[in-house]
């Protein structure tokens, strides 16, 4: 009995120092925690913060897109306006071109009718006056049948003299006439093949633009893709942290 009082005499200090040691280690413990819940709390403001940039960068550069898109579609409606213009114009040329040819047709056509009347009218006025010589002559046929025959063939000539003039000049103006209907025929085939030209290069134009717009949409998916990949390396981040702490 004795000695197992003194015994237990002798273990209890070396319970108050593993006592002590305990709280010791315990107080440790707390302040690693306490230490660890800091830097956590820390790492997750700082990728936050980092998230917080990343959208400010994507959405200022979203932004200039938009602002891209807009200019370009503002561009292609000035260039259709311009083409129509254009076409406009060409038309209203070609038909001030037509209306100056038909006017050049039409004083063509009164210079014609002009000249068959007044070669009408010489005629009339040579067979009046012949009349009348006739007429005159023939008081004084015995006297004058040699200057009257002569007078007759002269006639003839003259006659035959004008009318060869007037074919002359009625061919000139079909020949006339032809060439400006055909230049007339050369310039709406020359205006039709511009039109079309026009046609396929605006084609051409709108197919480029529909191009440039699909990449501009596919660069547009591919930033807003951006914010999941930080969140997803952000996550990496906080994962390799916390596996690490506890070592």
């Amino acid at each position: 009995m004795m000695l197992e009082q003194t015994t237990g005499i002798a273990d209890k200090p070396d319970l108050d120092e593993a006592l002590k040691l305990a709280r010791a280690d315990i107080r440790d413990l707390q302040r690693t925690v306490t230490a660890l819940r800091d830097a956590l709390e820390a790492a997750h403001a700082e990728a936050q913060a980092g998230v917080a940039r990343a959208n400010a960068a994507n959405a200022g550069e979203i932004v200039q897109l938009k602002a891209t898109a807009t200019a370009l579609r503002d561009e292609l409606e000035a260039r259709r306006v311009e083409r129509e213009t254009a076409v406009q114009q060409a038309h209203a040329a070609s038909a001030h071109d037509i209306a100056q040819l038909k006017a050049t047709a039409a004083a063509l056509r009164d210079e014609l009718e002009r000249s068959r009347i007044e070669r009408e009218t010489a005629v009339q006025a040579a067979l009046i006056g012949s009349h009348n010589e006739i007429e005159q002559l023939r008081s004084t046929v015995a006297q004058v049948r040699d200057e009257l025959e002569q007078a007759t063939a002269n006639t003839r000539v003259a006659v035959t003299h004008a009318q060869g003039a007037s074919q002359s000049e009625i061919s000139q103006l079909r020949y006339t006439v032809g060439g400006l209907r055909e230049s007339l025929e050369l310039a709406a085939v020359e205006r039709e093949a511009a039109i079309q030209r026009a046609a396929r290069e605006m084609s051409d134009e709108n197919t480029q633009l529909r191009e440039t717009v699909q990449a501009l949409r596919e660069q547009v998916d591919a930033l807003k893709n951006i914010p999941a990949s930080l969140d997803k390396s952000n996550k990496g981040g906080k994962s390799r942290k916390g596996g690490g702490n506890p070592a």
